[in-house]
């Protein structure tokens, strides 16, 4: 594939977390996504048998993985194990990796939920991985949007 050229197609967008990371799927052409799950990640370590199986279920032709970075734009230590965790998935899976700028997704995807709580559209209490999976879409969205 050509540098700079998407593949149309199924992606999975990841919204990285030093305890979760959530994971969502969709497509190009459509433009938008669809929260899937949320990952256990413990002490750097992602659940990779769970990782692997939404891979080998969903078969993306590209992973978009959210880069958390300052007000100001710029890599703090947590966008470093994002770019590992990136790394490694693009080994792992033989996949394209793309970065997306996270800023303010888990704030966007928390205040969304919180919508829909008060206009009776979903449940009352909010766990904190429906805010990880709902990021995740969103930084996917924003991905195909650039």
């Amino acid at each position: 594939m050509p540098e700079g050229e998407v593949s149309d197609g199924l992606w999975l967008g990841f919204d990285f977390g030093l305890k979760r990371i959530g994971v969502a799927k969709g497509t190009v052409h459509l433009g938008t996504a669809d929260p899937l799950s949320s990952v256990r990640n413990t002490n750097g370590t992602p659940d990779w048998a769970v990782l692997d199986g939404i891979v080998s279920e969903w078969q993306p032709v590209g992973l978009v993985v959210g880069l958390p970075l300052t007000a100001d734009g710029e890599m703090q230590s947590i966008a470093y194990e994002a770019k590992g965790f990136g790394k490694r998935c693009a080994k792992r899976f033989s996949l394209p990796v793309h970065w997306m700028d996270e800023r303010y997704s888990s704030i966007q995807a928390s205040e969304t939920l919180a919508q829909l709580r008060q206009s009776g559209q979903r449940r009352k209490r909010t766990r904190k991985e429906d805010v990880d999976t709902l990021a995740a879409a969103l930084i996917l969205e924003r991905w195909f949007a650039r």
